[in-house]
Formats: C-alpha cells, structure tokens, sequence
C-alpha cells in the first residue's frame, strides 16, 4: 500500500511537470499568432493537454518502472525513444504531406521536441528512482541476439508489414473520410488498388519514405525489447504503447494547422495501426528464439 501511494503521488508530480514543461516550450517555441484565444477554445486546450500529460507520463512511467536499466543508460534510451516517436516519426510525415506549415516552423517542431525529450526523459528517470546505475544486469542478456541472416529475414518481414498497414489502414480509415480528403486536395478513386495505384503514380517517393520509416521504428523498438523485464508480451505491450500511444496523443491537442474532424480521423488511424504494428515488431524480432519459444511452452502445458 505504502509502495502504490509512492508511486501514485510520483506519477501525479511527473504529470504536473509535463504539463509545464509541454506549455512553455510550446508557447517559446511554437507560437504562431498573436490573436486573442476565446475563453472556450483555451479551456479546450488545457483539458487537452492535461489528458495528453497524463497518458503520456503513464506510458513513460510505465516502460521506466519496468526496465532493468538504471542510471545514464535508461536516462539516455527514454530521451531516443521519447524524441524518436513523438517528434522525429511524426514530423517526417508533416515534412511530406503538410505545406501549409509558416517558414521556420517545421525546424522549431523539431527544435522544441529535443528539448521536451532532453528536459522530461530525466525527470522521469530520477523521480521514479532509477537514477542511480546498477552494477550488474540480470536477464536477457541474448535477447535480439541473431545472426546476420535472421536480422535481414526478419527486417524484410517487418517492412512488407509496415507497408500493408499504413496503406491498408490509411485508405480505409483516413481517406475514406471527406474531410480528410478535402484537406489533402485529393479524391477517393473507389477502391483500395485504385488508390494504391494513384498514389505509386502521382507521389513515387511515399513507398521509399515508408520503408525507411519501417526500418526507423525497429530501430526504435530494439532498446525498449532488450530493456524491459518480464516475458517477452511485457516489451510487446512497451513498445504497442510507445508506438500507438504516446506518438499520437499530440493529435488531441487543438492546432492551428489540422482541423479537428482530419486530427480525429488520423487518431483512429495512426493509433490502431502503430499499436497493431508494434507488437507485430516485437513478435517477429523475437519469434524462433528460446525466449519466446520458452513462452509459448508454457502457455501449452
């Protein structure tokens, strides 16, 4: 009971500074207008970024507690991955696909996110108590522990993967949407082929973009999957929530640049399919090791 207080009267200040650390550096780095927000709007605003600070901090908190990484080295990982997801993975897709962005912005996203990340990752580090290094680790120590062969089998898997749920997931629940298409300009050619082919035509470079996005988010899972403790669903569940939580909670948040109704159709969107995609990423890195193998054992007996 005393543990479960600690933890929750942490977990409450964690989220306060995130909500103060997200609101200044946003209002010093992303500012955009000098015009008078209506009462109704700010309170919008507050209540969103108050959601978006809990969930976030939880997701944080959540990955923290349950690393057997201590010290500099879990300081340095949360900073990656929390930098990684949130800002780098999102504002390449912005960087593509939004030119309605005033000039400088873009560089101040990504500004702002490092600082955010720099600022907030050792925080949660330190009030959750894992700031100090531990002199030995435990387990997993062979864990992704593959041969050259296994990784490209197994990155080829993931990237034929990605691609199939982003196009899948983005024709169906994204482009499907009036809006949506409204705001890209762009029209429904009636099926998902038709649009496949459209979009292989009119816009070349989105299939490469996307396989090195694939390659980008492995790279991001790798550090959570040899991490965390527990069986093998535990850095599943880490990284399912990193990649289809914490990346698109920002999408809750009011902007000037994203209508509302476009925002929640690629909530739905993004946050099914990267959630989906991050336990996909987990399964296939790890599927044909003992751990796993040792796993699915026990489940059987």
């Amino acid at each position: 009971m005393k543990r479960i207080l600690l933890i929750s009267t942490r977990l409450i200040a964690l989220t306060i500074l995130y909500f103060v650390c997200f609101a200044i550096i946003s209002g010093a780095f992303l500012s955009v207008s000098s015009e008078q927000t209506e009462p109704g709007q700010a309170r919008v605003a507050l209540l969103a970024l108050l959601v978006v600070s809990v969930i976030n901090t939880a997701v944080l908190a959540y990955i923290t507690l349950r690393s057997r990484w201590a010290g500099w080295k879990i300081m340095l990982t949360l900073f990656i991955v929390f930098y990684g997801v949130v800002t780098v993975m999102t504002q390449i897709e912005s960087a593509f696909f939004i030119t309605r962005l005033p000039p400088g912005m873009l560089s101040r996203l990504f500004l702002a996110g490092a600082i955010m990340a720099a600022v907030f990752a050792p925080l949660v580090v330190l009030i959750l108590g894992k700031g100090k290094s531990q002199s030995k680790e435990s387990v997993y120590q062979s864990r992704l522990q593959m041969t050259a062969g296994s990784w490209g089998i197994k990155l080829s898997v993931i990237v034929v993967a990605y691609a199939l749920i982003y196009f899948t997931f983005g024709y169906y629940i994204a482009w499907r949407n009036a809006a949506v298409r409204s705001y890209y300009g762009g029209n429904d050619p009636g099926s998902f082929v038709a649009q496949m082919t459209s979009v292989l035509r009119d816009t070349p470079t989105l299939l490469p973009l996307q396989v090195v996005r694939a390659l980008m988010w492995t790279a991001l899972a790798v550090p959570v999957i040899k991490m965390m403790k527990g069986a093998w669903w535990e850095a599943g569940l880490a990284v399912a929530l990193l990649f289809g939580v914490l990346m698109n909670t920002q999408l809750l948040l009011p902007n000037p640049f994203m209508p509302h109704e476009v925002r929640m159709a690629h909530l739905l969107e993004t946050a099914t399919s990267n959630f989906l995609f991050g336990w996909l990423v987990v399964v296939v890195l790890l599927a044909g090791t003992s751990e796993l193998a040792r796993s699915k054992t026990r489940s059987t007996k």
